[in-house]
């Protein structure tokens, strides 16, 4: 886009703090690296203020990210905790950037400390306030969600484009809501949002577009950044491995005490051996190797979907149950092993067993009806593991599918 086009602004709306505890690295490592992409302003959700404001406040001076939000507001001083909103000359336009929070969102943590108010007003306010200043290019990056942020921008004038966020699906194309360009890029990081906006003699908004496109393989990376994920990616993942271990010896106790728990293909194949042929010749066997080859193989948002009933009674808990319990085997699909006479009888397969793995950014291309043949314990033709050779490995912080 910017060798397409000589006025370019980079901004990213926000949410993008992991929603797990022991995620913490992954927000401030976000941070650096929207820094070291030159984004020009980042916007924040609820999600921001995970381990509070202070904690929040600290990565914005430490990593100078430009992050801001007018409506979030200290109690003790009624000042904003962020910056308002940012003025960037971009060529002849000035363009104007400042974000708004939902007020009706749970702060958490931040709730006695903060408080967000009411969005229209605030927005009036800051239209204002950065027109005079000489911004001739408005832009939102909005928390509202996609309803109350096409109200906005019908109700508050000045505003000429909103980048919509909080919940919001991915829209291809965006939509003029009165004079004001919206866009619907999705979560995640999937996807990339371009809104053009022409300007007329004094650099104001004539007429403005919005197309949204997939971050599929065929765009390039920055190896300078792509060396920088993986670098982390690889700090984190020795990180998670050791507080694995840890926690085994407790965990495998408390295992180990339940009635109810994961056997292990070892077992179902003792008296099932023809199913057991047919699913070595799967992906689904072959999926523990996948995270270590990505060194994702202490990543738990991972791990979940490459091994047997993790973090449940007797089932994965670390590195150490590999041998026994990696890979996707037969309890995934068919149930715990010490049901088994619960559920043999009536065993069936249906999509919400595939769903919870196959689905959103691990498989976009799932297909139920074109997938299920390939591993039925019919087909020996180990038709998964040709295509999964296929494919190109997954992005950051993400699992491939099985």
């Amino acid at each position: 886009m910017k060798a397409s086009y000589s006025q370019v602004l980079l901004v990213d709306n926000g949410g993008f703090f992991p929603e797990s505890d022991n995620q913490q690295d992954a927000a401030w490592f976000m941070m650096d690296a929207m820094r070291a992409l030159n984004t020009a302003a980042v916007g924040m959700s609820e999600k921001e203020l995970r381990w509070g404001v202070s904690y929040l406040k600290a990565q914005v001076l430490r990593s100078k990210l430009p992050m801001v939000c007018a409506n979030l507001v200290e109690l003790s001083t009624r000042k904003p905790v962020l910056k308002p909103y940012v003025i960037e000359k971009v060529g002849r336009a000035k363009v104007g950037v400042f974000g708004l929070m939902s007020d009706k969102v749970d702060l958490g943590i931040s709730r006695d400390t903060v408080k967000v108010e009411e969005p229209a007003a605030v927005a009036t306010r800051m239209v204002d306030e950065m027109r005079k200043k000489g911004a001739t290019v408005v832009v939102l990056l909005s928390q509202l969600g996609k309803v109350e942020s096409e109200d906005l921008a019908a109700s508050v004038p000045g505003i000429d484009a909103v980048i919509c966020g909080r919940n919001v699906p991915m829209i291809q194309k965006g939509r003029m809501v009165k004079n004001t360009v919206t866009s619907y890029g999705g979560e995640q990081g999937q996807y990339i949002s371009r809104t053009l906006l022409t300007l007329d003699s004094r650099g104001r908004v004539a007429t403005g577009d919005n197309e949204t496109f997939m971050l599929g393989p065929e765009v390039g990376e920055r190896p300078e950044i792509a060396k920088l994920v993986k670098d982390f990616e690889d700090a984190f993942n020795d990180k998670m491995r050791k507080e694995e271990k840890e926690r085994a010896a407790q965990q495998q106790t408390e295992s180990a005490q339940a009635t109810d728990h994961f056997l292990g293909a070892e077992l179902c194949i003792r008296c099932h051996p023809g199913e057991g042929e047919q699913w070595a010749t799967t992906s689904h066997s072959k999926a523990w190797q996948t995270l270590i080859d990505a060194k994702k193989d202490a990543t738990p948002e991972c791990i979940g979907c490459h091994v047997v009933g993790y973090k449940q009674p007797g089932g994965f808990q670390t590195g150490a149950d590999a041998p026994r319990l990696s890979n996707v085997q037969c309890e995934n699909c068919h149930g715990i092993g010490t049901r088994h006479e619960q559920f043999a009888s009536q065993m069936k397969i249906t999509p919400a067993t595939c769903i919870q793995c196959h689905h959103g950014e691990n498989d976009p291309e799932f297909d139920w009806n074109k997938k299920l043949p390939m591993i039925a314990h019919g087909n020996v033709s180990g038709e998964t593991i040709a295509r999964k050779k296929s494919k190109p490995s997954g992005g950051m912080m993400k699992s491939g599918s099985h």
